[in-house]
């Protein structure tokens, strides 16, 4: 059952208290899963459904269902291809999925996103099932992840998100209301081709930066306040870097 105060699939706990760089995720360690069965699919839509509302998201039952497909589609894949990292599926429902949707609560409502070095699909399918009047591009260059990302839109039919192959310094963008980027890159190089897929006065979002300040920002970016977003109950939230696109970019 979901009852982290037993240490249930859900549990997890934090290391590294100190002062310094964001805490790592250490979940508690399980046997190994041979098949994505650690918690049973009612399990995990009661999740779903009791963690949107927290995140003050709406818990729709098409929404809840679509994203316990999801899970189960992406620790499946992951368990074939490496996708993740994630052991077990209560770990992928909570530190991926649930995350993204944290993430996607901490941002303002927006007509599209860029999700540049989006990996499998991570923060941006999330966010895309969530926005479904958002239009999500995910933008990838490692081609396994790529096939999944493709394989999940089709299996879930989320038909406003849209994998794009490629290196996201050498395809040709597009412009998008909010533009992110998770650990692909240093924030200075990651803001530099970020602001090159975005409309003018976008977003720009750097989630789980380790800082958020003492780098280098583009002239054409003004830093706002940075924010803190997490799954419900997170102890240490994540750092989430913010800036907007203030003047409009030179085409290259």
């Amino acid at each position: 059952m979901f009852h982290e105060e037993q240490r249930g699939p859900f549990y997890v706990e934090r290391q590294n208290r100190s002062p310094g760089p964001l805490a790592v995720f250490h979940v508690e360690t399980r046997p190994p899963n041979p098949h994505p069965r650690d918690v049973d699919r009612e399990e995990l839509r009661a999740y779903f459904s009791q963690n949107l509302g927290l995140l003050g998201l709406d818990a729709a039952p098409g929404l809840v269902e679509r994203l316990a497909t999801f899970t189960d589609l992406l620790f499946r894949w992951s368990g074939r291809m490496n996708l993740t990292g994630h052991p077990d599926l209560a770990s992928v429902a909570r530190n991926l999925v649930l995350d993204s949707l944290a993430l996607s609560a901490a941002l303002p409502a927006a007509d599209s996103l860029a999700d540049l070095g989006s990996g499998a699909g991570i923060p941006g399918l999330p966010i895309a099932l969530a926005r479904p009047r958002c239009r999500v591009t995910l933008v990838e260059a490692r081609e396994r992840r790529h096939h999944f990302q493709r394989a999940a839109v089709r299996s879930l039919a989320i038909a406003n998100a849209t994998p794009v192959r490629g290196r996201v310094e050498t395809l040709e963008p597009t412009g998008h209301a909010i533009v992110m980027a998770r650990a692909f890159a240093k924030p200075e190089q990651a803001l530099e081709w970020m602001v090159r897929w975005a409309a003018p006065g976008a977003l720009l979002a750097l989630p789980g930066v380790a800082r958020t300040e003492g780098f280098l920002v583009p002239a054409a970016v003004k830093p706002l306040e940075p924010r803190r977003y997490g799954p419900p109950g997170d102890e240490e939230a994540s750092r989430l870097w913010l800036g907007r696109v203030t003047a409009p970019q030179q085409s290259a």
